[in-house]
Protein backbone atom coordinates (compact mmCIF):
# COMPACT_ATOMS: atom_id res chain seq x y z
CA UNK A 1 0.00 0.00 0.00
CA UNK A 2 0.82 3.65 -0.98
CA UNK A 3 1.87 6.21 1.51
CA UNK A 4 -0.89 8.05 0.15
CA UNK A 5 -3.47 5.40 0.32
CA UNK A 6 -2.08 4.33 3.94
CA UNK A 7 -3.14 8.27 4.59
CA UNK A 8 -6.73 8.16 3.28
CA UNK A 9 -7.39 4.57 5.29
CA UNK A 10 -6.34 6.71 8.28
CA UNK A 11 -8.35 9.89 7.82
CA UNK A 12 -11.55 7.31 6.62
CA UNK A 13 -10.58 5.75 10.18
CA UNK A 14 -10.14 8.59 12.67
CA UNK A 15 -13.04 10.66 11.39
CA UNK A 16 -15.37 7.15 11.78
CA UNK A 17 -13.85 6.75 15.46
CA UNK A 18 -14.73 10.25 16.46
CA UNK A 19 -18.07 9.98 14.62
CA UNK A 20 -19.25 6.57 16.32
CA UNK A 21 -18.09 8.32 19.94
CA UNK A 22 -20.52 11.02 18.76
CA UNK A 23 -17.82 13.71 18.82
CA UNK A 24 -19.66 15.02 15.25
CA UNK A 25 -22.93 14.10 13.74
CA UNK A 26 -24.66 13.93 10.85
CA UNK A 27 -22.97 14.92 7.59
CA UNK A 28 -21.30 17.63 10.06
CA UNK A 29 -17.31 18.35 10.57
CA UNK A 30 -14.55 18.02 8.01
CA UNK A 31 -10.81 16.82 7.87
CA UNK A 32 -7.42 17.46 6.00
CA UNK A 33 -3.84 16.03 5.65
CA UNK A 34 -1.04 17.64 4.22
CA UNK A 35 0.56 14.30 1.52
CA UNK A 36 4.29 13.71 1.17
CA UNK A 37 4.26 15.69 -2.07
CA UNK A 38 3.22 18.84 -0.67
CA UNK A 39 -0.88 18.59 -1.69
CA UNK A 40 -3.66 18.07 0.70
CA UNK A 41 -6.30 15.10 1.08
CA UNK A 42 -9.71 16.72 2.50
CA UNK A 43 -13.19 14.98 2.92
CA UNK A 44 -16.06 16.02 0.65
CA UNK A 45 -18.35 18.39 0.95
CA UNK A 46 -21.86 17.03 2.25
CA UNK A 47 -20.13 13.60 3.71
CA UNK A 48 -20.55 12.32 7.00
CA UNK A 49 -17.40 11.38 9.59
CA UNK A 50 -19.33 8.03 9.62
CA UNK A 51 -18.47 6.88 6.16
CA UNK A 52 -15.78 8.26 4.10
CA UNK A 53 -14.95 6.55 1.15
CA UNK A 54 -11.04 6.89 0.89
CA UNK A 55 -11.04 6.68 -2.76
CA UNK A 56 -12.93 9.57 -3.03
CA UNK A 57 -11.64 12.09 -0.78
CA UNK A 58 -10.51 15.61 -2.47
CA UNK A 59 -7.09 15.70 -3.83
CA UNK A 60 -5.34 18.61 -4.17
CA UNK A 61 -1.80 19.37 -6.01
CA UNK A 62 1.00 21.56 -3.81
CA UNK A 63 -0.71 24.42 -6.19
CA UNK A 64 -4.03 23.91 -4.31
CA UNK A 65 -5.57 23.04 -7.21
CA UNK A 66 -8.19 20.00 -6.99
CA UNK A 67 -7.29 17.47 -9.18
CA UNK A 68 -8.96 14.27 -7.82
CA UNK A 69 -11.52 13.11 -6.14
CA UNK A 70 -15.00 14.89 -5.00
CA UNK A 71 -15.69 18.28 -4.69
CA UNK A 72 -13.62 19.85 -1.46
CA UNK A 73 -15.61 21.01 1.85
CA UNK A 74 -17.43 24.42 1.60
CA UNK A 75 -14.59 25.12 4.64
CA UNK A 76 -11.65 24.81 2.69
CA UNK A 77 -10.75 28.51 2.96
CA UNK A 78 -10.20 28.11 6.74
CA UNK A 79 -8.08 24.88 6.21
CA UNK A 80 -6.13 27.12 3.61
CA UNK A 81 -5.78 29.25 6.27
CA UNK A 82 -4.05 27.13 8.78
CA UNK A 83 -1.78 25.73 5.98
CA UNK A 84 -0.57 29.31 5.22
CA UNK A 85 0.33 30.35 8.59
CA UNK A 86 1.67 27.50 10.42
CA UNK A 87 4.39 25.74 8.53
CA UNK A 88 4.26 22.61 11.09
CA UNK A 89 0.31 21.85 9.91
CA UNK A 90 0.33 18.55 8.87
CA UNK A 91 -3.22 18.20 9.46
CA UNK A 92 -6.51 20.24 9.88
CA UNK A 93 -9.77 18.78 11.83
CA UNK A 94 -13.18 20.33 12.05
CA UNK A 95 -16.05 19.00 14.84
CA UNK A 96 -19.24 20.39 15.20
CA UNK A 97 -18.74 19.00 19.24
CA UNK A 98 -21.74 19.21 21.73
CA UNK A 99 -19.86 20.47 24.49
CA UNK A 100 -17.19 22.77 23.08
CA UNK A 101 -20.49 24.56 21.44
CA UNK A 102 -22.27 25.16 24.26
CA UNK A 103 -19.19 26.36 26.04
CA UNK A 104 -18.90 29.15 23.37
CA UNK A 105 -22.78 30.26 24.05
CA UNK A 106 -21.81 31.25 27.33
CA UNK A 107 -21.55 35.26 28.19
CA UNK A 108 -18.68 35.00 30.45
CA UNK A 109 -16.71 32.64 27.69
CA UNK A 110 -13.06 33.81 26.99
CA UNK A 111 -12.33 35.13 23.77
CA UNK A 112 -8.38 35.16 24.34
CA UNK A 113 -8.38 31.87 26.43
CA UNK A 114 -11.33 29.82 25.54
CA UNK A 115 -11.16 26.57 27.56
CA UNK A 116 -10.22 26.67 31.92
CA UNK A 117 -7.08 25.44 32.70
CA UNK A 118 -8.59 22.14 34.63
CA UNK A 119 -6.50 19.74 33.37
CA UNK A 120 -2.75 19.43 31.87
CA UNK A 121 -3.78 17.37 28.63
CA UNK A 122 -5.40 20.84 26.82
CA UNK A 123 -2.83 22.83 27.73
CA UNK A 124 -0.04 20.54 26.55
CA UNK A 125 -1.88 19.15 22.93
CA UNK A 126 -3.07 23.00 22.24
CA UNK A 127 -2.11 25.63 24.10
CA UNK A 128 -4.19 28.52 23.99
CA UNK A 129 -7.62 28.13 22.28
CA UNK A 130 -9.03 31.06 20.51
CA UNK A 131 -12.70 31.87 20.98
CA UNK A 132 -13.69 33.69 17.39
CA UNK A 133 -17.35 35.15 16.69
CA UNK A 134 -20.17 33.36 14.75
CA UNK A 135 -19.48 33.09 10.77
CA UNK A 136 -21.94 31.98 8.24
CA UNK A 137 -20.98 28.24 7.22
CA UNK A 138 -18.29 28.40 4.43
CA UNK A 139 -17.88 32.17 5.02
CA UNK A 140 -14.26 33.40 3.79
CA UNK A 141 -13.96 35.61 6.39
CA UNK A 142 -13.23 32.45 8.64
CA UNK A 143 -10.48 31.49 7.20
CA UNK A 144 -9.50 35.64 7.14
CA UNK A 145 -10.05 35.42 11.13
CA UNK A 146 -7.38 32.44 11.11
CA UNK A 147 -5.00 34.50 8.99
CA UNK A 148 -5.06 37.24 11.32
CA UNK A 149 -4.20 35.33 14.40
CA UNK A 150 -0.43 34.88 11.96
CA UNK A 151 0.16 31.50 12.90
CA UNK A 152 0.52 32.05 16.86
CA UNK A 153 -2.58 29.68 17.55
CA UNK A 154 -2.79 25.88 16.76
CA UNK A 155 -6.85 25.47 17.94
CA UNK A 156 -9.96 28.21 17.21
CA UNK A 157 -13.18 27.68 18.59
CA UNK A 158 -16.08 28.88 15.80
CA UNK A 159 -18.29 30.26 18.49
CA UNK A 160 -21.77 28.84 18.41
CA UNK A 161 -20.48 26.56 15.56
CA UNK A 162 -17.21 24.24 16.40
CA UNK A 163 -13.32 23.98 16.98
CA UNK A 164 -10.59 23.66 14.26
CA UNK A 165 -7.51 22.42 15.17
CA UNK A 166 -4.70 22.31 13.47
CA UNK A 167 -1.53 19.24 14.28
CA UNK A 168 1.54 18.05 13.32
CA UNK A 169 -0.17 15.13 11.64
CA UNK A 170 -3.60 13.28 11.32
CA UNK A 171 -3.35 11.40 14.80
CA UNK A 172 -2.06 14.76 16.32
CA UNK A 173 -4.77 16.66 15.03
CA UNK A 174 -7.62 14.44 16.05
CA UNK A 175 -5.88 13.55 19.57
CA UNK A 176 -5.68 17.81 20.34
CA UNK A 177 -9.37 18.19 19.12
CA UNK A 178 -11.10 15.55 21.31
CA UNK A 179 -8.73 17.13 24.17
CA UNK A 180 -10.57 20.25 23.62
CA UNK A 181 -14.05 18.33 23.57
CA UNK A 182 -13.13 16.65 26.42
CA UNK A 183 -12.28 19.68 28.44
CA UNK A 184 -15.05 21.84 27.28
CA UNK A 185 -17.19 18.66 28.62
CA UNK A 186 -15.66 19.07 31.76
CA UNK A 187 -15.86 22.82 32.11
CA UNK A 188 -19.48 22.22 31.28
CA UNK A 189 -19.71 19.41 34.12
CA UNK A 190 -18.74 21.85 36.76
CA UNK A 191 -19.96 25.22 36.00
CA UNK A 192 -21.42 26.92 38.58
CA UNK A 193 -19.58 24.79 41.00
CA UNK A 194 -16.06 26.59 41.66
CA UNK A 195 -14.09 23.77 40.45
CA UNK A 196 -10.24 23.52 41.54
CA UNK A 197 -8.23 24.76 38.66
CA UNK A 198 -4.54 24.87 38.17
CA UNK A 199 -2.93 27.32 39.33
CA UNK A 200 -1.20 30.24 37.27
CA UNK A 201 2.10 28.51 38.36
CA UNK A 202 1.32 25.04 37.37
CA UNK A 203 0.24 26.20 33.63
CA UNK A 204 3.53 28.29 33.87
CA UNK A 205 5.24 24.70 34.54
CA UNK A 206 3.42 22.48 32.24
CA UNK A 207 4.14 24.85 29.28
CA UNK A 208 8.04 25.25 30.20
CA UNK A 209 7.89 21.81 30.75
CA UNK A 210 6.47 20.45 27.47
CA UNK A 211 7.78 23.64 25.23
CA UNK A 212 4.12 24.55 24.42
CA UNK A 213 3.06 27.52 22.64
CA UNK A 214 1.71 29.35 24.67
CA UNK A 215 1.04 33.12 23.36
CA UNK A 216 1.10 36.16 25.98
Amino acid sequence: MSEEAKLREQMCLLAKSMFDRGLTGGSTGNISARTSEGGLLVSPTGTSFGRLDPGRLSRFDAQGNLIDGDPPTKEMPLHAAFYDTRTTAGAVVHLHSCYSVALSMMPDADEDNFLPSLTPYAIMKLGKVKLLPFFLPGDQAMGEAVRGLAGKRSAVMLANHGPVVAGKDIEAACNAIEELEYTARLAMMTRGQSPRALTDAQVKALVAKFDVEWEA
